[in-house]
């Protein structure tokens, strides 16, 4: 299998940010992490191995980012202001950064489909309902799309606009809805074990029904935790029968 590390020094963010590509053709999966991990966190708890048939077969080419949560929503001692900057910044990195260095590295025509598991499904989410006009699906991982459950209680108007639980409802703008209504590929995915939420999965998915959204609403039983077994699990499957 192809891999590539890379990166640049961010302007919106203000360091070095790396990034891993895997893979030589396909569609772009764009990898947000969970929590405090990093740009490897998808490599080394072998998620990359468990999809590298797709990859090798040129059915997808993963980009995996780093996260910036630990200088945000993850950051004990950071005022939740200062929290909402960095996650702006984070958004502006990977609209005006990531997706050009995508569509240079592949095609402009390649589609990009976000992913992430746990708060890394929250980010992928809010990426795609954001920009639907860079980003042209999302496969969302055991997220909940709060974002006041990282806030620590924090609210103020960049907190809404960061939490498509709270924005989502009150979409109005036709534009951006239809480009969200084009879309072939939202999809929210739970299980149903220790420490999984299927039912926040489910609260989302009713915002968007009630939107005339499609989506796929897919929960898994209580086999399957909040852990690395059921997305190695779960992705492999996707590839094999979404895309």
């Amino acid at each position: 299998m192809q891999r590539e590390l890379s990166g640049w020094y961010s302007p919106a963010l203000n360091k070095d940010m790396p990034i891993a590509i895997y893979g030589h053709y396909g569609f772009a999966l764009l990898l947000v992490p969970t929590a405090a991990a990093d740009y490897l966190e998808y490599e080394r708890f072998q998620l990359i191995d468990a999809i590298s048939p797709w990859i090798e077969a040129g059915k997808v080419k993963v980009y995996s980012v780093n996260s910036i949560n630990t200088e945000s929503w993850m950051n004990n001692e950071m005022e939740g202001a200062h929290k909402a900057i960095r996650q702006n910044q984070f958004n502006e990195y990977i609209f005006n950064e990531v997706v050009p260095f995508i569509k240079t590295n592949t095609s402009f025509d390649t589609p990009i489909i976000t992913s992430g598991a746990s708060f890394g499904a929250l980010h992928s989410m809010n990426l795609f309902l954001k920009r639907p006009d860079l980003i042209n699906g999302v496969l969302a991982m055991s997220g909940v799309y709060d974002l006041m459950e990282y806030t620590k209680g924090y609210y103020d108007e960049q907190v809404y606009y960061n939490s498509p639980m709270h924005y989502m409802p009150n979409l109005t703008d036709h534009a951006i809805l239809e480009q969200i209504r084009h879309s072939n590929h939202i999809h929210l995915f739970s299980g149903s074990g220790a420490h999984e939420d299927p039912s926040s999965a489910g609260r989302f998915a009713k915002i968007l029904y009630d939107k005339g959204i499609n989506y796929e609403l897919d929960i898994w039983g209580n086999e399957w935790p909040h852990d690395w077994n059921t997305w190695r699990a779960l992705l492999p499957h996707y590839l094999e029968t979404r895309f």
